[in-house]
């Protein structure tokens, strides 16, 4: 998985693309929680090229979601399309997260 990021308008902007495994999550953990060490509460996941989660993926994301909502943040999740939009679907995550 490759991730890349940028921080815009106070929010930071995370692109994500390939899958993302139990390696890729936690690196994904830790680079987010790096941000909100920093200060930043805002964040935008961009998955339009992310083609497989797995539960270890999913599991960052619900963990870095309940972090920002209790720091006044927020997390969204922007491109799930396929296997990744009916997986969110499917476990009615859609329903947690701000889906774009």
């Amino acid at each position: 998985m490759n991730i890349t990021s940028s921080i815009v308008n106070n929010q930071v902007i995370v692109d994500l693309s390939g899958g993302m495994y139990v390696e890729g999550a936690e690196i994904l953990r830790e680079k987010l929680i790096k941000y909100m060490e920093e200060g930043q509460k805002h964040f935008v996941i961009r998955m339009a090229q992310v083609d497989y989660i797995d539960s270890s993926g999913l599991g960052v994301l619900v963990s870095i979601h309940k972090r920002t909502r209790q720091s006044n943040g927020s997390l969204a999740i922007s491109g799930a399309n396929g296997f990744v939009k009916e997986l969110f679907e499917l476990t009615r995550l859609d329903r947690v997260f701000s889906m774009q």
